[in-house]
């Protein structure tokens, strides 16, 4: 086992590179491109660190490794960190991604460099540590303190209406956390710890489960999206910068499922149990209604955002189906999303920087002018729409296998949504890709350069990879899985009996 403490170095790596970025002298163009290779470096060392995690960790154990464990204020809050089969494929995806999207903003984000990439270089630290933290308060700081830096990235290198996006995004991912802060202060004052592995082996009330799940709910569904409280993310997507959308999708989206896997199923079984229902018909109504709006979108990245909500309504749905393969589904899904996302808003960050326009209708044609970009275009668009071979595939099936065992109902009203995801992701395709070449604009448009394709290609390789091939996965996550649906089975199973026997 690794005796140094490999965990707090991938967290807290980048801090290193934000530090050495920040102590730049001058603020000219050399100061510019040397905070550009401080934070390319410094990603790229962290990701290659981060795979010594892949490589020591142990799949066929389910309970955490790695973990790192000190006393902190007075001791009533421990440094408690580690990773399971169900944060680490997160914390690689964070690592994987942060390198290329440095590398996307390279050209793109010209005003106040050092500052952009100290934001990105933080919130890194921020991510890794929100998947890595077996400490309630430890995790809640994490967690809120992620929103600090995107919120500077969007409202200062954002579009026209970045002031009002960067409002909306904090303030309602803020409050929903503020619940779920009171719920932490209950589960102390019930149990007299905040240690995550203590917690999940913890007895809890059924009214305390029940008050405590709602307020981890209030937090978590905001920060997914789920259908009502969606409405945050299509302005965030579409004033935030490029890489800024792409981590937002990729990432930050991903906190939210993560937080139900590693709370709400865990430690309060029962009340998750009462409230799949719920879940059920609000995963069911984002599918659909979501995916209806992303048809009548004008502008890309607002039918990406839209379609974003629709994918999570999968996961949800898988996850609290409480079965197996719903939540091994939930989880491939998260990282599936997270790469192929992210790598469609690389595409629409590509053609705008040519253009300055994300409308559809201002496009057409492309594949006369860009034919490599026209083929890795379609291979996210039908990782996108589910096509069988992508990861995206995989995924949706599996969630949508675990909820059938449970809801045929909400398995079949899901499914409905795959239909119209085809719909909207190949309409998108169609107008943007196919066609005459009408626009003069459009003549002297070029197709990828070297560094785009860099940062796509591998993207496409992975997309295919897992879509094949999704072991590596499935695998990594698989005992942790069955150990939550095991607990979780057995918590509703005991109370069912007793419930009997009354």
């Amino acid at each position: 086992m690794t005796t140094w403490p490999i965990l707090s170095v991938v967290t807290f790596l980048p801090l290193v590179g934000a530090a050495l970025i920040w102590l730049l002298p001058g603020r000219d163009e050399a100061a510019d491109r040397n905070a550009r290779w401080i934070a390319l470096w410094t990603t790229l060392i962290n990701f290659a660190v981060s795979l010594i995690l892949v490589a020591r960790f142990d799949s066929s154990l389910a309970g955490f490794q790695f973990e790192e464990n000190a006393p902190w204020l007075d001791g009533v809050i421990q440094y408690h960190m580690g990773v399971d089969g169900i944060s680490l494929p997160f914390v690689i995806l964070t690592t994987a991604l942060m390198p290329f999207c440095i590398a996307a903003s390279w050209r793109s984000v010209k005003s106040r460099v050092p500052a952009y990439m100290v934001a990105f270089l933080i919130l890194e630290t921020l991510m890794v540590g929100t998947f890595s933290a077996l400490d309630l308060v430890l995790f809640y700081l994490f967690f809120e303190g992620g929103l600090i830096p995107m919120f500077f990235i969007i409202g200062v290198w954002g579009g026209p209406r970045r002031v009002y996006a960067s409002f909306k995004f904090f303030l309602y991912t803020l409050l929903g956390s503020v619940l779920m802060l009171l719920a932490i202060m209950a589960l102390y004052w019930n149990a007299g710890t905040t240690d995550i592995p203590t917690l999940m082996k913890t007895a809890m009330p059924h009214t305390l489960q029940t008050w405590a799940w709602l307020a981890f709910f209030a937090s978590f569904a905001v920060k997914m999206p789920m259908w009502p409280v969606h409405t945050w993310l299509p302005d965030a997507h579409v004033e935030a910068p490029t890489a800024g959308s792409v981590i937002l999708a990729a990432i930050l989206l991903k906190m939210g499922g993560y937080g139900f896997l590693r709370f709400s199923l865990p430690m309060f079984p029962l009340a998750s149990h009462d409230f799949a229902p719920l879940i059920f018909a609000l995963s069911a109504i984002a599918i659909i209604y979501t995916s209806l709006v992303a048809l009548m979108q004008e502008d890309m990245k607002k039918l990406i955002a839209y379609s974003s909500v629709a994918h999570m309504g999968f996961v949800t749905m898988g996850i609290f189906a409480g079965t197996m393969q719903g939540v091994a589904g939930g989880v491939f899904q998260m990282i599936s999303h997270g790469i192929v996302s992210g790598a469609l808003f690389l595409c629409v960050g590509i053609i705008y920087d040519r253009m300055h326009t994300r409308e559809i209708a201002a496009y057409g044609g492309l594949v006369n002018r860009m034919p490599l970009y026209a083929f890795v275009f379609l291979v996210f668009t039908m990782a996108n729409v589910g096509l069988p071979g992508t990861s995206g595939f995989v995924g949706e099936f599996m969630t949508l296998i675990g909820t059938f065992k449970v809801s045929v109902t909400t398995a079949f009203f899901a499914t409905t949504g795959v239909i119209l995801s085809a719909a909207y992701a190949l309409w998108l395709y169609r107008k943007i890709v196919y066609g005459a070449l009408v626009k003069p604009s459009l003549a002297t448009i070029k197709d990828l350069t070297w560094r785009e394709a860099a940062i796509l290609l591998p993207l496409v390789a992975l997309t295919i990879l897992f879509g094949v091939y999704p072991k590596p996965v499935l695998d990594m996550s698989a005992a942790s899985v069955q150990q939550l649906v095991d607990n979780y089975s057995q918590a509703v199973t005991a109370v069912k009996a007793a419930a009997l026997v009354q």
